[in-house]
């Protein structure tokens, strides 16, 4: 089948795929879709890794996620020209229809439903132990020999390329050892691996950390790649291990592969599992799990995309003072302006203020320039309660407020008090609040933070700008508040409408760079 298909592919015809289930991209250079869209086939000489195009990006992606069609504007699959009948093992792979319904399951003899649970129960069994192996190859055949050539890598370096690839070994070994338990060789069908999922469920975050060290892994090995004594020593490396013929960037991308298919893997299991199943149950919880587990993964992707905007940010803001916000912060929250009173002072000022993720900071706009923005402090939101405020007189500062909230320091007496214009603001305010509590406390699960390398690119990339452009980078105007009540939305003022991600244009230029830091993803309900 792949010799036919290179051969049409080189012979000029029309080789499309079609996406049996989305494909969350990882890594420079792959081509992300969801299920349904079509993909035209490029390359297909590596039978994990296709390359192909939708419209006009170009990029890699696994074979394993589509099912092939001829000719697209004929609907010929590959199977019908081939004039064979799929197998269950080109179901798994990706080669024919992979997502049957519950019905059409239900409607299956049991027998056949017991032979396809089986057949995916052996895959998962297999591609563990596989893995396994490819685990121990990095670990014993690359990250060992570089530890021992300090004259090529350092500590950083290390850290950076291979991140907590042993961590994530001995993680994997141990569930595979209870897999295997569970694991029943005689009736594979009967076989109960749920339950080892929701086990080592925990297990499995630490599997944010490598793929988020993913890219800067790339960027340093391609760095390195660029002198030759590196190529040598990694192919010989490679050699010296046995390894499969495979590139080093190849291995260190399984693990972020891999993360990402235990869903494909037990959606499929649960399709084949009759609710009568003693492990139908856990299957599905497990799902669910893993589900969750790649989803927040993506999130944090998702953040570490957005540090240098943040940074870039804070290079805007004039007269700024201490540490930078990517010392704690790496989400912007919430943002608007508000009337704001801060004890001893008990005087009203209005400021603009910016929630990040453990920390909230002011700004004022400048008198004549009100697009211009100055660092005026932070509050630390570790340090503080808030507090919802009734409408009338406030016994702490002894004045009227409406529409407020307060910030109470959790160790002293110190007591902010903001006011919003409207009701509605200040429940936003609040729900900000509480998604920022929400986020803290996700991130410290799972030791999502910031490396240092990270930093410092961020940091060399804005003054690689702010060099380009000659003078200090500047925002036109801070970005609406955005909308907890509707994420994706931003509030925009009476006069205006809401609209989604677009802006009337003022009369001063937006920068791209203001533009895209305002556009941030907002917190999700």
């Amino acid at each position: 089948m792949m010799m036919r298909m290179m051969m049409l592919i080189s012979g000029g015809s029309i080789v499309s795929a079609e996406a049996v289930w989305d494909h969350v991209t990882m890594a420079d250079r792959e081509l992300a879709f969801k299920a349904g869209d079509v993909i035209k086939v490029l390359d297909a000489s590596n039978k994990d890794w296709w390359w192909g195009q939708i419209d006009d990006e170009e990029g890699w992606f696994p074979a394993s996620f589509v099912r092939l069609w001829v000719n697209q504007e004929e609907n010929t699959a590959v199977e019908t020209v081939e004039g064979a009948s799929p197998s269950p093992s080109e179901v798994q792979n990706g080669h024919a229809d992979a997502s049957p319904s519950s019905s059409d399951c239900l409607c299956q003899p049991a027998q056949d439903r017991d032979q396809m649970r089986a057949n995916i129960i052996n895959e998962i069994m297999s591609t563990e132990r596989h893995y396994i192996k490819h685990l121990k190859d990095i670990c014993e055949g690359y990250f060992r020999q570089c530890k021992k050539r300090r004259d090529m890598f350092n500590d950083d370096q290390l850290r950076v390329i291979f991140g907590n690839i042993e961590d994530i070994y001995r993680f994997q070994m141990g569930f595979v050892r209870d897999l295997e338990k569970q694991y029943n060789t005689e009736e594979p069908h009967l076989s109960e691996i749920g339950p080892c999922f929701l086990e080592h469920q925990d297990g499995f975050w630490i599997y944010s950390e490598y793929c988020n060290n993913h890219v800067d892994a790339c960027m340093e090995l391609s760095r390195l790649m660029k002198d030759g004594r590196y190529q040598q020593f990694f192919e010989a490396c490679r050699l010296v291990q046995q390894m499969i013929d495979i590139a080093i960037d190849g291995f260190l991308l399984t693990p972020v592969q891999k993360i990402c298919k235990y869903p494909l893997q037990l959606a499929e299991l649960l399709k084949y599992t009759v609710q009568e199943h003693s492990d139908y149950r856990y299957v599905a919880a497990a799902l669910a799990v893993m589900r969750n587990v790649t989803q927040q993964i993506n999130e944090r992707k998702r953040r570490l995309e957005n540090i240098e905007k943040i940074a870039q940010w804070q290079a805007s803001v004039l007269d700024w003072e201490g540490d930078d916000i990517l010392d704690r912060s790496s989400e912007l929250v919430y943002t608007g302006e508000m009337s704001w009173i801060y004890q001893p002072y008990g005087r009203s000022q209005t400021r603009v203020f910016f929630l990040f993720d453990h920390q909230m900071v002011l700004c004022k706009k400048d008198l004549i320039r009100r697009d211009i923005l100055y660092y005026k402090g932070r509050i630390n939101m570790d340090r503080y309660n808030v507090v919802d405020a009734a409408d009338g007189r406030d016994d702490d500062f002894n004045v009227s407020v409406k529409n407020a909230f307060k910030l109470s320091n959790k160790d002293s007496d110190e007591i902010h008090i903001f006011l919003a214009k409207k009701l509605e603001e200040k429940l936003r305010w609040l729900r900000g609040f509480h998604e920022e509590r929400k986020m803290v406390q996700e991130d410290e699960k799972i030791g999502f933070e910031i490396s240092e390398y990270q930093k410092r690119q961020a940091a060399m990339t804005v003054r690689r700008m702010t060099k380009q452009k000659g003078h200090r980078s500047v925002p036109p105007g801070y970005p609406p508040p955005m909308d907890p009540m509707n994420p994706g939305q931003y509030l925009v003022g009476d006069s205006m409408e809401q609209s989604e991600f677009e802006f009337p244009e003022p009369e001063r230029c937006k920068s791209p760079f203001w533009q895209s830091f305002s556009r941030l993803t907002p917190f999700r309900k």
